[in-house]
C-alpha cells in the first residue's frame, strides 16, 4: 500500500511539473496573443524569492508544493521557465520568475512569508594568525578538528592549490550528506569534501571553480592547510594557513562574474544546512542592511542555519567607513570589521635626483633598479580628449601611447594604473587617496603616494628637462600601530535592530595573504597576464573568515555549543579596542579584536536560542502568522504589558539608544551560563567614565555545577547634554571575573533623534 501511494505521489508530481512547463513555455504566445487587450498594462517579469518560513513535518513535497502555488497564479503573460530554484532541503520556499500581479496574489496567500526581488549582492572585498597569538603550535584537538566542516558561500574554490592538498586527511566525516557537484574538470578531495555551484543559464561556467580568486582566498584563510615559503612574487613570505588547517571544506558557488543573485545565495544556504557544514563562512552582502529579515537572503539562511546549531560568519561591508552603513545586522549573525596587523606593505620610487619616497603599492615585477622617463599624464593626452585643470589626469581612453610607451606615468588618479597599462607604460606613480592606507596589487610596476610625495615628484618634473624614475619591488615592513580599523570598513550603527550592535568583532582584513585562483590575474586587470598561487588582499571580506576559523576552532573543543554561544565566547573574551584612538569606537571594532586562544575557555556564555529570536522578531513588530511559518511551530508573541525589549535579547554587547541632549536611564536583563570551573564566583566589575553611571545587580554571582545559569540587571544612567548630538556615544564595560576567567561585555550608548 505504502509503494502504491508513493507511485501515486510521483505521479502527482509529475503531472504538476508537466503542467506548469507547459505553462510557463507557453506564456510567449500567450503574452504576444493578449497583447492587444493588456497594453496599458506591464507585463514584464523579474526573478522573486517568495520565502515560506520553515520546512513543514510530516508527508510534505517542497517540489510539488511550489509548482502547485505557481499553477495558481501563473497567468497568459508569463514568460519562459517560471520555476527558477526551489528551497526544499533545510527550509522552504522558491524562486520564479513573476509579473508584479503574480507576486502580489502569491504575497498574499496565508502560507507565504514573503515575496521579494532577488537582488544583486556584493563581494566584500600568513601573518595575521601569528599577530593574533594565534601561532602554529598552539594547543589542538586534531581529531575533533578533522570532523569539523566549514561552509565557505562565494565565488567557488581552485581545488589544485596546495592549501587544498588532503595529503594526510582521512575519508571524509560520517555526518556529511553533501555531495561533490563541482561540475566540469572539478575533483573533490579528502581536503574539499563537497562542491556545489548555482548556474541559472546555460552561458554560466558550469562549475565550482573559482574564475575570481575571492572564494579561493577566504576558504583558505579560514581551513586551508599550512603551507610553507607561500608568498606573492616574493612578498610577504611565510606559512600561509587557515585558522583550521585540519578541518574539511566545502565550497559553494553562488557569485559569478557580475552576478551574485540572492536566489543563488539562497540556494546555497538551503544546501550547506542539510549538507552537515559546521560553520558558514560569507564574505558577501548587500550595499546596505536589508530593513526587512524576511526579505533579507542572508538573514533567512543564517537564521535556518542556527536553528541546527550552525554559526554564521559575515562581513561587514565596505562601505568605507560611512556611519549606519555595516550591511550585516541580524543579531543570529556574527558580523565582522576589519582591521590591520603589525605589517604594512610598501614600494619606493626612486627619482633621477637619488631621492626615494615611500609609497603604497603590492609590486611583484622588478625593473631591475632601471630608471625610465617620466610623463606627466596631461603631456601624454590624445589630441581628442579635452583639457583638465588637473595636471596628472590620466582619464580612460586619452593616454597617447606614443608619448607613454616606455615610460613611467605620473597622474593623480589612484586607480589610473589600468590607463597607463592600455596605453603600454613601463609603470605609473599615482597620487593617493588621502584616507586609504591600504596596498593593492597593480597590473604593472606601480607606487601609490601620499599627497606630499606626489608634489615632490610632480616639483621633480618641472626641475629637470630629462626627469626619469624607478620602482622597486614591495617589501614588508613592521609597523606598531596594530590593531586599527581599517578606513574602508563599514560602521554603526544597525538601523534596523538600533539596540544590537554591530558589527560584533573585529579580525584581520588588511593585506592578508591567502591561497588564490590560477585562471585569472592577481591584480584582476585584462591587462596583467601574470598567475599567482597566493595573493594579497584587503576588505572585510579577509576577516570574516578569520571569524569562521576561530569559531570552527573553538567547535573542535566545545562541539555540543551552540551558535549563540560559540558567538558569545569569542565576542567576550575579545581583546579592548582603544576608544580614543578610533573616533567611531564600537560602531567601528563592536566587541573588540578577536583573541582566538582566550575564546575556547570564556568562563561564562550568552546564550540566546531560536525563541529568544523569534521573541526579538515580535518586538520589531513581525505577525505571528509569519512567526509560525518562519519557526515551524506556534509560536505566539509576547502580551503588550510584558513585550521584550530589543536591548533585553541575552546579547553578549549591551547597547542602547537615546535622544540627544536628554538624561538616559536605561536598563538591561542578562542571563549567563557556566561553561568554567563547576563551583565559580563572580564578581562585576565596570569600567566608565565620570559622566555614565553604571550599577549590576546582583553584584556577585555563584555557581556550583557547569551549565548552571544565573541572571542579572544592568543600570546605566547619565545626566543632560552627556549625548550632545546625534552619533554621539558613551562607552563602558562590564567585566565579570573568577580570578581566571575575565568575561567582558560593551556597555554602549549612543545619541539618535528617533
Amino acid at each position: 500500500m505504502a509503494n502504491h501511494g508513493s507511485l501515486l505521489f510521483c505521479y502527482i508530481s509529475y503531472i504538476l511539473i508537466l503542467t506548469t512547463s507547459l505553462s510557463c513555455r507557453a506564456a510567449e504566445e500567450d503574452r504576444k496573443a493578449s497583447v492587444i487587450f493588456v497594453a496599458k498594462e506591464s507585463v514584464s517579469s523579474m526573478v522573486y524569492i517568495v520565502y515560506m518560513g520553515s520546512l513543514p513535518t510530516g508527508q510534505y513535497s517542497p517540489l510539488s508544493n511550489h509548482l502547485s502555488l505557481l499553477q495558481e497564479v501563473v497567468e497568459g503573460s508569463s514568460i519562459e521557465n517560471c520555476l527558477v530554484r526551489s528551497y526544499k532541503r533545510s527550509f522552504n520556499g522558491f524562486a520564479a520568475k513573476l509579473t508584479d500581479r503574480e507576486r502580489q496574489k502569491l504575497a498574499n496567500r496565508n502560507e507565504v512569508v514573503s515575496v521579494f526581488p532577488s537582488k544583486p549582492y556584493h563581494l566584500h572585498t600568513t601573518r595575521s594568525w601569528d599577530f593574533l597569538g594565534f601561532s602554529e603550535t598552539i594547543k589542538r584537538n586534531a581529531t575533533a578538528e578533522s570532523d569539523v566542516i566549514v561552509g565557505v558561500i562565494d565565488t567557488g574554490i581552485w581545488p589544485e592549490s596546495e592549501s587544498f592538498n588532503d595529503e594526510g586527511f582521512s575519508p571524509h566525516p560520517s555526518k556529511w550528506k553533501g555531495e561533490c557537484k563541482g561540475g566540469n574538470n572539478f575533483t573533490c578531495n579528502n581536503k574539499i569534501i563537497g562542491a556545489r555551484y548555482y548556474s541559472s543559464t546555460s552561458s554560466d561556467n558550469m562549475s565550482a571553480r573559482d574564475h575570481d580568486g575571492h572564494g579561493t582566498h577566504t576558504a583558505s584563510t579560514a581551513a586551508g592547510n599550512k603551507v610553507e615559503g607561500a608568498s606573492f612574487y616574493g612578498i610577504a613570505q611565510g606559512t600561509a594557513r587557515g585558522g583550521v588547517p585540519s578541518a574539511r571544506i566545502a565550497a559553494y558557488r553562488a557569485c559569478y562574474p557580475n552576478d551574485c543573485q540572492g536566489e543563488k545565495i539562497l540556494a546555497a544556504f538551503d544546501d550547506a544546512i542539510a549538507d552537515g557544514v559546521d560553520i558558514i563562512s560569507i564574505s558577501i552582502g548587500p550595499y546596505i542592511a536589508v530593513a526587512n529579515f524576511s526579505q533579507d537572503v542572508i538573514a533567512i539562511g543564517a537564521f535556518h542555519a542556527m536553528e541546527k546549531g550552525i554559526l554564521t560568519s559575515q562581513s561587514a561591508g565596505n562601505s568605507a567607513g560611512l556611519i549606519a552603513s555595516v550591511s550585516s545586522v541580524a543579531p543570529w549573525i556574527f558580523c565582522v570589521a576589519a582591521s590591520n596587523i603589525d605589517r604594512q606593505i610598501i614600494d619606493k620610487v626612486v627619482l633621477g635626483n637619488g631621492k626615494t619616497l615611500d609609497g603604497i603599492g603590492i609590486n611583484g615585477f622588478s625593473l631591475n633598479g632601471t630608471k625610465f622617463p617620466l610623463v606627466l599624464g596631461q603631456n601624454a593626452r590624445k589630441n581628442t580628449c579635452s583639457t583638465s585643470t588637473s595636471e596628472g589626469v590620466c582619464n580612460a581612453g586619452c593616454l597617447n601611447s606614443s608619448l607613454v610607451i616606455g615610460k613611467i606615468v605620473v597622474c593623480d588618479d589612484p586607480d589610473a594604473d589600468f590607463e597607463a597599462s592600455i596605453a603600454g607604460a613601463v609603470g605609473s606613480i599615482l597620487k593617493n587617496d588621502p584616507f586609504d592606507d591600504i596596498a593593492d596589487v597593480f597590473s604593472l610596476p606601480t607606487s601609490s603616494l601620499s599627497v606630499d610625495k606626489y608634489d615632490i615628484v610632480a616639483s621633480y618634473l618641472n626641475s629637470t628637462k630629462e626627469p626619469q624614475a624607478t620602482i622597486l619591488r614591495s617589501e614588508s615592513i613592521q609597523v606598531g600601530d596594530a590593531p586599527i580599523v581599517a578606513w574602508f570598513s563599514s560602521l554603526g550603527p544597525n538601523y534596523v535592530v538600533p539596540e544590537i550592535l554591530k558589527p560584533d568583532i573585529t579580525a584581520p582584513g588588511v593585506e592578508i595573504l591567502a591561497a588564490y585562483s590560477e585562471i585569472v590575474s592577481p591584480s584582476s586587470s585584462s591587462q596583467d597576464m601574470r598567475r599567482a598561487k597566493y595573493n594579497i588582499l584587503s576588505g572585510t571580506s579577509m576577516a570574516c573568515p578569520h571569524v569562521s576559523g576561530v569559531a570552527a576552532y573553538v567547535k573542535t573543543f566545545h562541539p555540543d555549543w551552540s551558535a549563540s554561544a560559540i558567538k558569545s565566547a569569542i565576542m567576550t573574551t575579545a581583546s579592548p579596542m582603544n576608544a580614543t584612538e578610533i573616533l567611531a569606537a564600537e560602531f567601528a571594532y563592536g566587541s573588540g579584536q578577536i583573541n582566538p586562544t582566550k575564546a575556547v575557555d570564556p568562563g561564562l556564555v550568552y546564550n540566546a536560542s531560536k525563541e529568544d529570536y523569534i521573541n526579538l522578531l515580535c518586538s520589531l513588530g513581525y505577525d505571528e502568522k509569519n512567526l509560525r511559518l518562519i519557526s515551524g511551530d506556534n509560536s505566539t508573541c509576547p502580551k503588550v504589558s510584558t513585550k521584550t525589549l530589543a536591548r533585553d535579547l541575552n546579547y553578549p554587547s549591551m547597547t542602547a539608544m537615546v535622544s540627544p541632549l536628554q538624561s538616559f536611564n536605561v536598563t538591561f536583563h542578562r542571563t549567563v551560563t557556566n561553561v568554567g570551573f563547576a563551583n565559580s564566583t563572580y564578581k562585576a566589575t565596570t569600567f566608565t567614565n565620570s559622566e555614565v553611571k553604571i550599577i549590576v545587580e546582583p553584584e556577585v554571582i555563584s555557581f556550583t555545577s557547569v551549565n548552571e545559569k544565573s541572571s542579572f540587571v544592568v543600570h546605566v544612567t547619565g545626566g543632560q547634554g552627556i549625548l550632545p548630538n546625534n552619533y554621539s556615544k558613551a562607552s563602558s564595560s562590564l567585566v565579570w571575573s573568577d580570578g581566571s576567567h575575565s568575561v567582558r561585555s560593551p556597555v554602549f550608548v549612543y545619541a539618535l533623534s528617533n
